[in-house]
């Protein structure tokens, strides 16, 4: 489990200080480690949740006893609705003031082959895993380029690369955020230097994915021991990754030092997938 200790950075440095984070499905697993990494390092965090409300409202308490002087939001939202996806962004930046991080983070997964695959299966990882993240970067994007400055930062899987039996809905939207990625990045590039205001030697508007590998999160606690064990033996690395391995990364691609990366995918993967 994910604590404050494991994510205080080894020096008083806070290179995110001050700014505005919204991490989608952001109050567990991966989401939940990113929060805590973003807050460890001076961010104000806003968590976007749907279901699980009282685990969220338990995650609230947790961070804001673990941050005292941090400002930490709830927001609940479906983000498999485009309209959802607008609203918490305006919510975020109303609560807050303004909007600095996006993090794309949440996803789900419907397994089944080919062949069992029914259409709401199809449409509603798809809704959510890559849609989702569009409307939400839409929404972003738009106030950060009135800025001048942002991140959006969207975490993908190693399946999107290597695809896998019965996730061929999973490995399509989480492909598709590669495409995505690429796209928003030129474009806010293109946006910026239209209206007069090129990143130049700023911190400029950046986008950026991140593909985890195998993570020792719940999803991976509903596996069956003979499967792990298969799966840890394809791993390079020798064992499965940790959230908040992926969420150092994040975090990294949150800095202002990270101005010159973007349209970027970067893999967590334990030698996985090179």
């Amino acid at each position: 489990m994910t604590t404050a200790t494991d994510l205080q950075p080894p020096t008083t440095k806070r290179p995110l200080a001050g700014r505005v984070t919204l991490v989608t499905g952001g109050t567990r697993g991966i989401g939940a480690a990113i929060s805590h990494c973003f807050a460890a390092e001076g961010a104000e965090v806003a968590a976007g949740y749907w279901r699980h409300a009282e685990p969220a409202e338990k995650f609230l308490a947790e961070m804001t006893a673990a941050y005292p002087g941090r400002t930490i939001t709830l927001h609940h939202g479906n983000i498999g609705s485009a309209e959802d996806c607008r609203r918490v962004v305006r919510d975020v930046i109303e609560q807050h003031g303004r909007l600095d991080v996006l993090v794309n983070n949440a996803g789900i997964t419907i397994d089944r082959t080919v062949h069992k695959m029914s259409d709401e299966d199809w449409h509603r990882v798809i809704s959510i895993n890559l849609s989702g993240a569009f409307f939400v970067a839409q929404a972003a994007l738009e106030h950060m380029t009135e800025r001048g400055t942002g991140r959006i930062i969207s975490v993908s899987s190693v399946i999107g690369e290597t695809g896998n039996i019965g996730q061929a809905n999973y490995a399509a939207s989480k492909s598709g955020l590669f495409g995505l990625t690429k796209s928003l990045a030129r474009e806010a590039m293109f946006v910026l230097t239209r209206a007069g205001r090129p990143p130049g030697d700023g911190i400029g508007l950046t986008v950026n994915g991140v593909t985890p590998g195998y993570i020792a999160t719940d999803m991976l606690s509903t596996i069956p021991e003979k499967v792990l064990e298969r799966l840890r033996a394809q791993i390079p690395a020798g064992r499965f990754g940790k959230p908040e391995e992926v969420a150092r990364v994040v975090a990294f691609l949150a800095h202002d030092d990270s101005a010159y990366i973007t349209g970027q995918i970067w893999s967590v993967n334990g030698g996985l997938d090179m």
